[in-house]
């Protein structure tokens, strides 16, 4: 394995300061996000069929702006567009701040704030990272920061978590802080001025199948929501285990993430990437399948079962996420790179938008009719991204800049 620098790692980040921004705008993602409904349920008062549907529609409308955010990257736009990410976020917090007791429209509108800025970060930070750093080097500086978020995102959630004590006045004064922490991030990544210049329309090369890949995409982000959502349901609710095991498989996703997301970015580099996101596709569909296989074991064994295998799990989603993005960036057309970004969250964010209603529509029947389709879908995502062409190192296509375009 390539040995890390951390200096060349940073600087190909965007630099300290651009790190530091990640680190602070991750913890307050770990304050809020796990608990805005609950801020709206205990805090303003509503029902939390009513706060669910409204953070719902802060997700989707996010989703519509995608196309407008890769435009503007687009136009050479860079830390102006992290910023602006992390200023949104600080506008939907102040209206949370700012809403009285029942006020369904006021916390509506900053979901939907909340919304914007969290499905346009990632696209806006990818994008950053692709005008400082190159090649592998690129790869490396995304799996960092994919790192750095894991971890900002733990230790706010473990700070919030810890602050639940406190009441309500405990989670205003926590969307306090989580307001003041994206407002800090938004100064530090503005400050770090990356923008690159509109690129010229050029000449390229056979055209890579993107629409291949964000249908992959799709199928692959159901990972993100096992630990989340399908191993909590299964262990809880079926298997009648404690929930400290849920609770432990989520922490131990965590840390590994944190962990090993650069170690092993770094050992996959001597593989391209698209065979890089095969052995992803093939790992975690093998996961599921073992998670399948721990369900049937005697009571006793199968907790640690499943604790075991949820470890195979985080390595496939570990190789996705090390990869995807990666690929994505060595595939689009420089001069339409913000699109393909978007184009890519857009499909991120559609799969974890109905991710959780199918998981836990197929968790109801049994745990064969939620593993084995998921097994089933993974292995041929994989299957049809082997028999597609290779990436160039070109990066661009005629036919991927026609698609690009029209979004």
């Amino acid at each position: 394995m390539a040995k890390i620098q951390l200096r060349p790692l940073v600087r190909a980040s965007g630099g300290p300061r651009y790190a530091v921004a990640l680190v602070v705008d991750a913890l307050g993602t770990g304050l809020l996000r796990p608990f805005l409904l609950l801020y709206g349920v205990a805090v303003l008062k509503l029902s939390a069929p009513v706060a669910g549907l409204a953070m719902t529609g802060g997700i989707v409308v996010g989703l519509v702006c995608m196309p407008a955010v890769g435009r503007w990257l687009d136009r050479g736009a860079r830390s102006t567009v992290v910023a602006a990410s992390m200023l949104v976020r600080v506008v939907g917090v102040g209206l949370l701040l700012a809403a009285n007791a029942q006020q369904v429209w006021v916390f509506a509108a900053a979901a939907l704030f909340l919304g914007i800025g969290n499905q346009a970060w990632p696209a806006a930070h990818a994008a950053l990272v692709a005008a400082v750093a190159h090649g592998r080097e690129r790869d490396a500086a995304l799996a960092a920061g994919r790192s750095l978020r894991n971890a900002g995102v733990g230790a706010g959630a473990l700070v919030a978590t810890a602050c639940l004590a406190g009441g309500t006045s405990a989670l205003h004064a926590m969307a306090a802080v989580t307001g003041l922490a994206y407002l800090v991030a938004a100064a530090l990544a503005w400050s770090v001025h990356v923008d690159v210049p509109a690129a010229r329309s050029q000449a390229v090369g056979p055209a890579p199948k993107m629409g291949v890949l964000l249908a992959v995409n799709v199928v692959y982000v159901f990972c993100l929501n096992v630990p989340e959502i399908a191993i909590p349901l299964i262990l809880v609710t079926q298997l009648h285990e404690s929930p400290a095991w849920a609770a432990a498989v989520l922490v131990a996703n965590t840390v590994l993430v944190v962990a090993l997301q650069v170690p092993v970015t770094i050992l996959m580099s001597r593989f391209s990437r698209r065979p890089a996101l095969v052995v992803a596709g093939v790992v975690l569909a093998a996961s599921y399948v073992g998670f399948l296989a721990a369900t049937a074991l005697g009571h006793g064994w199968r907790a640690p079962a499943v604790g075991v295998v949820s470890v195979v799990c985080t390595l496939g989603e570990i190789i996705y996420a090390g990869s995807a993005t990666a690929l994505v960036t060595a595939l689009a057309p420089p001069r339409l790179l913000g699109r393909a970004l978007s184009r890519f969250q857009l499909s991120t964010g559609f799969s974890l938008a109905v991710s959780p209603a199918i998981i836990t529509t197929l968790a109801a029947r049994s745990e064969v009719t939620l593993w084995v389709p998921l097994t089933v879908a993974t292995l041929l995502a994989a299957a049809r991204l082997r028999v597609s062409p290779p990436e160039s190192d070109a990066r661009s296509v005629a036919g991927s800049a026609r698609s690009l375009r029209r979004s």
